[in-house]
Formats: C-alpha cells, sequence, structure tokens
C-alpha cells in the first residue's frame, strides 16, 4: 500500500471531531475563564493524542485535527490584513436542515491584503513534532473562498479599484505563507475549495450571476488564481485541493456532478491531487474523471464523514472499482468524503465511529493496492 511521496493510499481530508476537553477549553477561553496559552496546552493535549491515533489505524499522513480552529477557513483566513468576517449569507434551499438555522458567515475584504506573519507555522512545527512515523499534512483554505461568496461587491471599492490587483495580491499572501510553511519542513499542504464545487450547483451558478460573476468562466479565473499562489513551489512540495458541497453538523449546501469544472480542474490547475467527494449521488457519477491526465493523483472521497453507517470494504472497494474505469487505478487513493469537523461542531457521529471509518478506509486501501 506504500506511496514514497503523498498523496497516499489511505488518506483524510484534514478535520476531526474535537474531543471534549477542546470543545470545554474553547467555552472558557470565550467567557475570560482561561487565556490564550492554557487553551493552547488543551489542544495541544488533544492533538498529540490525535496524531497517535491516526497513526494508529495505519495512516501514512496526519493532521492536527484542526483542533485550533472554530471554522475551516475563518480562522485562517482573518489573519491576512485586509480581511473582516461580516454576517451570515443564505443556504442553498436544497440543503439539509442543520436543526439550528445556521448560516455561514460571509468574508469581506475591507482592506489592502498583506501577509503580515506566518498563521500556519507554529501549529505545523507542533505537529511534526508529533508525528513519529507519518508525514505531517497542513490544510488551508483555497484563496478562491476570499472571492466567491461575495464576489464584487464585498471587496473594498477604494483598496481594490482593479480586481486584478486584489487577485494579484491575493496570490502573493498565499506564497509567503507557503513559503514560510515550506522553510519550516512542510512538504504536504492540502487546499480546502468550496468553490469550485459550488460551481457545479445550478442554483450556486445561478446565485453566481446575480452578484455579476460568469459561472462559465469563474472556474479559469480560479485556476489562474490558485497557480498564481503556488507559483514557484519547490518540486518536492506536494499540493492537494479538496472540493467541498458544505459540511456543517452534518449539512450540505450544494450538489451537481463535477463536469462542468472537470476540463480546467484537471488539466490547468498545477496541483499534484485532488480530494474528491463522491459519498452518494449529489457528486454525480465517475465520468468526469475521464478527464484526468496520467500524472495526477485522484483520492476518492467514497466513505462518508457525515454518517455513522460504517461502510463495508467490498462496497468501498466496488466504488474504486468503478472510478478505474475512467482513470487508472494507480493513480486512485481512497478517502472520507470530507473532513469528520469542518467547524468546531463536528458532524453527527461519534469518536469511536469517526475512528472505525478512518481504519476502514485504510483497510480497504490495502484490500485494493495490496
Amino acid at each position: 500500500m506504500h506511496k514514497i511521496a503523498p498523496p497516499f493510499r489511505a488518506e483524510h481530508v484534514g478535520s476531526l471531531l474535537r474531543p471534549q476537553a477542546v470543545l470545554d477549553a474553547r467555552k472558557r477561553f470565550a467567557d475570560g475563564s482561561i487565556d490564550a496559552d492554557a487553551l493552547r496546552e488543551v489542544e495541544d493535549i488533544a492533538i498529540a493524542d490525535a496524531v497517535s491515533k491516526q497513526e494508529n489505524v495505519g495512516l501514512q499522513d496526519v493532521t492536527d485535527g484542526e483542533f485550533r480552529r472554530a471554522y475551516f477557513h475563518l480562522d485562517f483566513l482573518k489573519k491576512l490584513d485586509g480581511v473582516s468576517v461580516t454576517g451570515g449569507i443564505a443556504a442553498n434551499k436544497r440543503a439539509k436542515a442543520s436543526g439550528d438555522g445556521f448560516t455561514p458567515p460571509q468574508l469581506s475584504v475591507t482592506g489592502k491584503l498583506a501577509h503580515a506573519r506566518p498563521i500556519q507555522v507554529a501549529d505545523y512545527e507542533y505537529l511534526a513534532g508529533q508525528a513519529q512515523r507519518a508525514r505531517p499534512k497542513v490544510s488551508i483554505p483555497s484563496p478562491t473562498m476570499v472571492h466567491f461568496r461575495g464576489g464584487r461587491a464585498a471587496i473594498d471599492i477604494e483598496a481594490y479599484p482593479d480586481m486584478d490587483v486584489f487577485f494579484d495580491d491575493l496570490a502573493a499572501c498565499y506564497r509567503d505563507e507557503i513559503d514560510a510553511l515550506y522553510r519550516a519542513g512542510c512538504r504536504y499542504i492540502q487546499l480546502d475549495d468550496t468553490n469550485l464545487a459550488y460551481l457545479c450547483d445550478p442554483d450556486m451558478r445561478a446565485a453566481a450571476k446575480q452578484r455579476g460573476e460568469d459561472p462559465n468562466t469563474l472556474p479559469k479565473q480560479y485556476a489562474e488564481l490558485i497557480n498564481a499562489a503556488l507559483a514557484g513551489r519547490p518540486d518536492d512540495l506536494t499540493v492537494g485541493i479538496h472540493l467541498c458541497r458544505g459540511n456543517y453538523r452534518s449539512t450540505w449546501f450544494a450538489q451537481g456532478g463535477y463536469e462542468p469544472v472537470a476540463e480546467v480542474l484537471f488539466n490547468e490547475l498545477a496541483v499534484d491531487a485532488y480530494f474528491l467527494e463522491y459519498d452518494d449521488e449529489r457528486s454525480g457519477d465517475f465520468a468526469p474523471l475521464h478527464h484526468v491526465p496520467s500524472n495526477k493523483t485522484v483520492v476518492l472521497g467514497v466513505m462518508s464523514s457525515k454518517t455513522p453507517v460504517l461502510e463495508s470494504v467490498n462496497e468501498l472497494a466496488a466504488r474504486i472499482d468503478e472510478a478505474a474505469a475512467y482513470v487508472d487505478i494507480d493513480q486512485l487513493c481512497i478517502s472520507p468524503q470530507c473532513g469528520f469537523s469542518s467547524t468546531v461542531e463536528g458532524n453527527k457521529l461519534t469518536q469511536d465511529d469517526q475512528w472505525a471509518k478512518l481504519e476502514r478506509v485504510v483497510e480497504t486501501a490495502r484490500r485494493v493496492w495490496g
């Protein structure tokens, strides 16, 4: 099953259910009972335990579970100068009800963008120090997250009268962060991107049109942005991208197969690997994978992170075989379709469910690839 370089045959997207100690500490920090150092101590202990468990189930790469974040994207992006978090935005009308009236927060650009300081380096260094046998992986939000949901209207016209300059500055911020991570020793980065997947959804495409964007040209524009963010990266830095249709307390926000973005996604985006959701019919069939060139890897998210139901090895292996009709099986890997806790609340399953699913991913990979 071993692959010398990532992605590995058995993968996971990144976030893990927060242990109760972390949830309690975050509440105490929010009400002022403990300070940031005390919160970080609790997170450190939980991350060390999570890394050990990931290695013990057989994963060849590990993450910190995103235990230091409330959201997969906001905690990172709001540390860029010029980025602010504003009110909620309406969820897709077809989204399953989360039960609490949740709408995702929106990012706004309120000034000139700048990467004033490393964002993820200290977290990476702690993670790397805990990994004994596995490769540490850092998940960061895709730069497209700063643009899609708000569009031109969410970007200050005085700071950026010219959108080309906005995209240039955004890419430069990412180049600085990636360079800082690389110099700290990081060799595996994953970009988490909801927007390329949202552009597969007819309702999301219609909403983009209403914001004055062209959903037919946005995939190419986003590919250019991501490529600019990755420009000059070293050859030994592996970069993957995860396409997500929404993940909040087992809720989803978009649906639709990959065909509307497939050609650009697989042939114009300068990444090494694609983490693709394929847990149910919302993601369409595997036919768009015929666009995948021979030098790229696809990590099939055929295991659901949204439900406690444990898929069988035979069921998962059969799905891999279906995909292999469109792309060589040696270019495939397997993972859950998303993280288990893209927000601090987590999906509706237990810690035991989560670890059983990750162990089943490893078991399936060994069955399929030996």
